[in-house]
């Protein structure tokens, strides 16, 4: 007979910035948990994304991507990673099929001692030929993943054979989330998250990674209309007058993508009002990080 029991765990997914963990757990989960930009460092805190069936419930772990911290806000993303490795019931390591390197082998390295099950993602297959492939489980083999994949997070080639590996291999355990919940993030982070993902993604390389987003109130105007205003903050002046822009097209454009994403979110019309200002320094003032969610408090 069948094995009826409640399985549940918690996978955290690990890798290089910009290998495409973000995009997993979104496909995963089928809603936009983290954000996700070409550029790298974008997952600052541990995010929560679940994915659930009547027998099981995945709690999946999205971490920055692993690099070596600069900033106070760096140091607080590595501490971020090792936090979130621990109690996880099996890791998932992601690398790109395109650009694997030396930091993808020193990762798989520092984590061959977790005694839990490991599976290499070799992502964005969709990239490659498939004879690139041979060679990056041949080198990743003598650390002893349980299982190495090819994946594509952005086709969903691999996605279901994924899955299913996953729930084999979770422990019996309790429901942990409702099962109306796919993550732990509250609407405030969320709505921070996607400001900041559509500041990045229109802003490109004009400026630097520093860019924080406070949601200062959200209002339920009426039943259909929600008002937000919310702060975007830049370390220098010449990045404020990038953000907002000639006339202020930048800013508008941010805003209006943001709030498309947002009224999908709430389910309803929002009124978002945007404005930036300059926070020299914030990315290595404590209080600063604090305040953005960045730090514990």
């Amino acid at each position: 007979m069948a094995d009826q029991q409640f399985h549940s765990g918690f996978v955290a997914v690990v890798g290089r910035p910009n290998v495409g963990k973000s995009t997993l757990i979104n496909r995963l989960v089928g809603e936009k948990v983290s954000i996700v930009t070409p550029k790298p460092q974008t997952t600052r805190n541990r995010i929560l994304g679940i994915v659930g069936d009547t027998h099981s419930q995945t709690v999946f772990v999205d971490t920055p991507g692993v690099h070596r911290p600069r900033t106070k806000l760096g140091e607080y993303m590595e501490k971020t990673i090792k936090d979130a490795l621990q109690g996880i019931d099996l890791l998932c390591q992601l690398v790109d099929a395109g650009k694997v390197g030396q930091d993808d082998h020193a990762l798989a390295q520092a984590n061959a001692g977790l005694h839990v099950p490991k599976f290499l993602l070799i992502n964005k297959t969709d990239t490659v030929h498939p004879q690139r492939l041979l060679p990056i489980i041949s080198a990743f083999s003598p650390y002893r993943f349980d299982m190495i994949l090819p994946i594509s997070a952005r086709t969903g080639e691999g996605l279901e054979q994924l899955m299913a590996a996953i729930r084999e291999r979770l422990p019996e355990g309790p429901q942990y989330y409702p099962g109306d919940i796919w993550t732990d993030q509250n609407e405030r982070q969320m709505i921070a998250e996607i400001i900041r993902e559509k500041a990045l993604m229109l802003l490109r390389e004009e400026v630097p990674h520093g860019i924080g987003v406070e949601v200062l109130s959200v209002k339920e105007v009426r039943d259909d209309l929600t008002e937000i205003h919310a702060d975007i903050y830049c370390e220098r002046e010449a990045h404020k007058r990038i953000i907002i822009g000639r006339q202020g097209d930048m800013l508008g454009k941010i805003g209006s993508q943001s709030r498309a994403d947002i009224e999908a979110l709430l389910g309803h019309q929002v009124n978002l009002q945007l404005w930036v200002k300059v926070r020299t320094g914030w990315l290595d003032n404590l209080n600063d990080l604090k305040s953005l969610g960045y730090a514990e408090q």
